[in-house]
């Protein structure tokens, strides 16, 4: 997201954007983040509602995802009409600023939710007992709480900071959507934080928290191969969605910043023009990557999860039964914890 100030070269002089085969592209990836992120996530819903009614933690962490992520995907179809007519946003500012809005918030509320179950599943592993008494479901929902407060009031925030003039000038057929070169220092500035904080900090928690779930989950001679292949699973799925859907976009959005903060020609001629123009098309494509988080989120989340699926296959049958299966990476029990308990 950015926040747009009147800049010193047109938008369509800086990078020309026409008609090509890159939007075609860009839509089709949409429209599949769409398509399978709705059947993923409506197909999930009932498992993980049936987890946070039995107060387990990870179950509420996963419906504050869902949640999440339906917003979002709700906004897709904006954006797959946006790439159809080649990067033209013919529906207004208002909606413009609205699918910008839930889209950036949604990377960021995935980010630090994926990084508050990370911590929590460390907790857990690595310290059962400590921890067991302050490990509630409103512990939980308190976090998911202020993920979602700090997201949403950051990003309205720069909503109300924004000037998408520029971005819809229809007088120059120039109305495009979150597509405003050359960059402004402020804009500048809030990538970087946005880079460091949104990205990186969270990357940082991560990996010390799965290393130490490694490192632990490794020493237990009493887990079984299939519970620590559950719990690898998650660890290096969780890295996974970080490198694909997120790296790469956070990654280009640094360099982007720091090459603006050091050029010496914003014209429309100058270095960081013909820059920008080269890297549009790779900017964009990690852009759209990172839509994909919300398809993997239920996957990787529900669908590896046995007991999950045991509660999927409950929830179609309509029975009221309850699993005899441990509650893979989700059960969380006021006794004594158990080997089965830390994964």
């Amino acid at each position: 997201m950015t926040m747009n100030n009147n800049t010193s070269v047109p938008n369509s002089m800086c990078v020309r954007i026409g008609e090509s085969a890159f939007s075609d592209f860009l839509m089709s990836v949409y429209i599949l983040a769409f398509i399978f992120g709705l059947i993923f996530n409506v197909l999930t819903l009932c498992p993980i509602i049936q987890q946070v009614r039995q107060q387990n933690i990870l179950g509420i962490f996963l419906l504050s995802l869902s949640i999440s992520d339906f917003l979002f995907i709700c906004t897709m179809p904006l954006w797959i009409n946006y790439y159809q007519n080649d990067h033209h946003w013919k529906l207004g500012v208002a909606s413009c600023s609205v699918a910008g809005f839930f889209y950036y918030s949604n990377m960021y509320i995935s980010i630090f939710l994926l990084c508050c179950i990370s911590v929590d599943r460390c907790l857990v592993v690595c310290y059962p007992l400590h921890f067991k008494t302050h490990r509630t479901s409103r512990y939980a929902w308190i976090q998911c709480a202020v993920v979602y407060i700090g997201v949403v009031t950051m990003h309205i925030f720069v909503l109300i900071h924004d000037n998408l003039k520029d971005a819809h000038d229809d007088k120059n057929n120039n109305d495009r959507c979150y597509e405003n070169y050359p960059m402004e220092k402020p804009v500048a500035l809030f990538n970087l934080l946005r880079v460091g904080i949104g990205f990186f900090l969270p990357l940082l928690v991560l990996a010390v928290s799965y290393w130490r779930i490694l490192a632990t989950v490794g020493q237990s001679p009493g887990l079984s191969a299939q519970a620590k292949r559950k719990v690898r699973l998650l660890s290096f799925g969780v890295i996974g969605i970080f490198s694909v859907c997120f790296a790469p976009y956070h990654i280009l959005l640094l360099i982007r910043s720091l090459v603006f903060y050091n050029a010496n020609d914003t014209s429309a001629e100058g270095s960081y023009c013909k820059f920008e123009q080269a890297m549009h098309f790779y900017f964009s494509s990690t852009l759209a990557m990172s839509s994909l988080n919300s398809v993997v989120d239920p996957v990787l989340y529900v669908l590896v999860t046995n007991g999950l699926k045991e509660k999927f296959k409950l929830c179609c049958r309509k029975r009221n039964q309850t699993s005899t299966e441990d509650y893979a990476l989700t059960k969380y029990s006021r006794e004594k914890p158990t080997k089965s308990d830390l994964i």
